[in-house]
């Protein structure tokens, strides 16, 4: 009788703790971090390297403005080539304490001359080259390290190339890049500047013999080291004729784009088959432009436009806000099921609609990120299954304007045709990433912060390994084109033509409360970067996470979406968790239709800074994921 009378007392209280045990694993150790938060009173630089965030520091302490800090951070990743070289793409967000604006910094190279669909067609292609120079477009991040530089920063380019120059005199190589360098032998040694640069100890007579640098070796880039020596001379020459710091900038930006630089890059670009000219590199520029937002209970959240994928995290916001997410628990499978559907819907949208939008057609971009749209978007969302077949929707009924690509719309299919390319491997479209590779790309990320209230979040890439260099520039140029279609029926708005830039992953990240910065944050990652960044977003105002816990969080990912590298294929219901999503939560997901599948670590390698008002201070996050690192004082 007792027995029985203590089971009827205790039963909910049992089913109530075990419901809570379930849930405990991802509450409790997400209090746990690998690494401390960053508090800095003075200034925070967070980036992939520790050498970069060495090199933001040094900026600090000579006086620099956290503009200058991260230039300098850019200049050192883009030499260490952390999934970036310096003929690569930069974009960033600026927050300027003076103005109390946020402006947008696009430093995308665009297509050369001669770069059309029916080229790459010609070519047995299905989409342009995953590398070489035929994949390359008009290098950006040198314009953008100087123009960043010139209009917000304090320091001369001499101060600011410096630690990347004492790199290119030789560093000693990580083991993970010298091994990479040398599993891609095959790909550089096609190309003599490529070859000179990355594989010092090649010998084609004996091709056992290891040809990259050993790990620990002291990598020296003699070439790259003369072409930041021209921009240095250059402006310490413009500086001697009197001109002011600005004009002295602008004078090295002119040697590269327009210059003898500019000269060898077309020369060695064209002796291996590439199409960029004289007038593709001088007619381009960095534009500064006006981002856009969204409002988030009450948070502004700052993206770049359409030329990124950054909008679509704001169009997730815009769906998720009609839901309670932290009722629903942290990871629990109602949480991973809205949030996998938003951002199946908002994806969807950026695979048909986003473009540059400079070139037209004009994208539609009011009407994505009108919150009636969303409430339209969100009623789309099902309770319980997976949907793989949804359409991108129609935000033209939220904006002025008639869908022109209604026809093409309707008949959009989530994942593109398979088929084989006549001639592609001849042409650098062989496969050198498996999907997941692609999906994943990487490169780094960067924020920096100081007392004055200068805030940026960069996310710079392009020109990774095998990176084709041409002629005695040292310079590894960007795989950008690979971003761009062939055929309009997958994205009217992102054809390839010259002039135009191609829909890029790079995503960096600013979010401000009652006007003032609250959060700068950005990831490495391909497609899976605004998967990440809504996640950390959402760690932190939703589940109250501090900026280390939320960088370091165990995230979900999801395939659905079209890859934006290589074949660009999709896989609808392929989803990755990380063990400390319950059994339970895994077993629901498969019935709803997910192919879940368990993983020791998704992909998540986020830095950010977030800023404590009440206390005047700042806190800096990098994820232990890979070498992310950052300093602060």
């Amino acid at each position: 009788m007792l027995r029985t009378t203590v089971l009827r007392f205790t039963r909910p209280a049992v089913i109530a703790a075990l419901i809570c045990s379930l849930a405990l694993p991802t509450a409790t150790l997400a209090q746990k971090t690998a690494r401390p938060v960053l508090l800095g009173k003075h200034w925070v630089a967070v980036t992939g390297k520790p050498q970069g965030a060495t090199a933001g520091a040094m900026m600090f302490q000579q006086g620099g403005n956290a503009i200058d800090a991260a230039t300098a951070m850019l200049a050192v990743t883009s030499t260490m080539w952390d999934v970036l070289g310096w003929g690569g793409e930069t974009q960033a967000l600026i927050y300027n304490p003076h103005t109390g604006e946020v402006k947008g910094i696009n430093a995308l190279g665009v297509a050369p001359s001669g770069a059309t669909p029916e080229f790459f067609r010609d070519q047995g292609m299905l989409y342009p080259p995953e590398y070489g120079p035929l994949a390359a477009t008009t290098p950006g991040t040198p314009g953008g390290l100087m123009v960043m530089l010139a209009e917000y920063g304090r320091l001369s380019l001499a101060q600011v190339l410096a630690p990347a120059m004492e790199m290119a005199r030789g560093y000693p190589i990580e083991a993970t890049q010298a091994r990479y360098i040398e599993s891609r032998r095959d790909i550089l040694e096609q190309w003599p500047s490529s070859r000179r640069v990355f594989l010092p100890h090649y010998d084609a007579d004996k091709p056992e013999q290891r040809a990259a640098p050993a790990p620990g070796e002291i990598f020296r880039q003699p070439d790259l080291l003369a072409t930041l020596q021209k921009l240095v001379d250059t402006e310490a020459e413009a500086l001697a004729a009197g001109k002011d710091r600005k004009a002295a900038i602008q004078a090295a930006y002119d040697r590269f784009y327009r210059g003898d630089i500019a000269a060898e890059i077309v020369r060695g670009t064209q002796a291996e088959g590439g199409l960029i000219t004289a007038e593709d590199l001088a007619s381009w520029e960095v534009i500064i432009e006006e981002p856009v937002s969204t409002n988030y209970r009450g948070i502004d959240v700052y993206k770049l436009t359409t030329w990124t994928q950054g909008p679509v995290l704001l169009q997730t916001l815009n769906i998720l806000e009609g839901f309670d997410l932290k009722a629903m628990g942290y990871n629990s499978t109602r949480y991973i099921h809205t949030l996998y559907q938003a951002m199946n819907l908002a994806f969807a949208d950026r695979d048909f609609y986003y473009g540059d939008p400079y070139v037209p057609p004009a994208e539609p971009i009011q009407g994505l990120l009108s919150k009636k749209y969303a409430e339209q978007r969100r009623k789309l969302m099902p309770a319980d299954h997976n949907l793989t077949d949804l359409k991108p929707g129609d935000p033209y009924a939220f904006q002025r304007g008639k869908n022109p690509f209604e026809a093409l719309r309707q008949a959009w299919a989530p994942v593109p045709p398979a088929a084989e390319a006549e001639g592609a491997e001849g042409f650098q479209q062989a496969n050198t990433m498996t999907a997941d590779e692609a999906f994943l790309a990487g490169t780094t990320s960067i924020q920096a912060a100081d007392a004055e209230g200068w805030v940026i979040s960069v996310t710079p890439s392009g020109g990774w390994i095998p990176a084709f260099i041409p002629g005695n520039t040292g310079v590894g140029l960007s795989q950008r084109m690979q971003s761009f279609v062939l055929d309009e029926a997958l994205n009217p708005y992102n054809v390839v033509q010259p002039g135009q830039r191609p829909r890029v992953t790079l995503t960096p990240s600013l979010a401000l409360r009652d006007g003032k910065p609250l959060m700068a944050f950005s990831v490495q990652g391909g497609d899976t970067q605004d998967q990440n960044l809504l996640q950390f977003f959402l760690n932190m105002v939703e589940f109250d996470m501090n900026v280390q816990q939320a960088a370091e969080a165990h995230n979900i990912l999801s395939y659905q979406m079209q890859s934006s590298f290589g074949a660009h294929q999709a896989e609808p219901g392929r989803l990755q968790v990380t063990p400390l999503v319950s059994p339970f939560t895994r077993a629901e997901l498969g019935r709803m239709g997910y192919q879940v599948e368990v993983v020791e670590r998704t992909y998540n390698p986020t830095t950010a800074i977030w800023f404590d008002r009440e206390q005047g201070t700042m806190h800096g996050g990098a994820s232990d994921y890979g070498d992310d690192y950052g300093i602060a004082w």
